[in-house]
């Protein structure tokens, strides 16, 4: 099981691949897609589409991770960094990807232990779940602990969805 972790963004945006070898979280790979701040915002969504494209073709992750709108006080920022995760959804819905999306504070809270961590905190977690010889940048942290967080969950959510599922009357018949 191979997860893309995204953590959205228009001038920068991280990305992490990991996978699962029995119990072992195993990192595959990370980065950071920057975007030209200069540039138009429809020119920078044009180039983070191609960019985790070409990510989620080169990895090939069976499921994507990606980080929840969160309330903000700039409510311009929230709106571009809702046209970001779009892109994001996008790319990984057209690859056939399983999508799982979390809030930052479950992120925070699976990977550090608290949902208040601090961007630091969870980077050092990171490095310390991935063995990774360094604290990896911001972005790329926060991606992957989206991935992380990810293989932890999916196989519970999945299980409570078949659940809920199997719970429902069957829908009536349209005729």
């Amino acid at each position: 099981m191979k997860v893309l972790g995204i953590d959205p963004g228009t001038r920068h945006c991280g990305w992490g691949v990991v996978t699962r070898e029995g119990t072992r979280v195993k990192h595959i790979a990370h980065g950071i897609i920057h975007l030209d701040a200069d540039a138009e915002l429809a020119t920078r969504l044009v180039k983070l589409e191609a960019d985790l494209d070409a990510i989620a073709r080169e990895f090939v992750p069976s499921m994507a991770s990606i980080e929840t709108l969160f309330f903000a006080k700039d409510l311009q920022a929230a709106s571009k960094l809702g046209h970001a995760r779009g892109v994001a959804l996008l790319v990984c819905a057209r690859a056939g990807l399983s999508i799982y999306e979390f809030a930052p504070t479950l992120v925070k809270k699976a990977v550090a232990g608290s949902g208040r961590a601090e961007k630091i905190q969870v980077a050092r977690m990171v490095r310390m779940l991935l063995g990774l010889a360094e604290v990896p940048p911001a972005d790329a942290a926060d991606a992957l602990a989206l991935a992380i967080t990810c293989l932890q969950a999916a196989p519970w959510i999945s299980q409570q969805k078949q659940r809920l599922k199997n719970a429902l009357p069957p829908r009536p018949s349209k005729r």
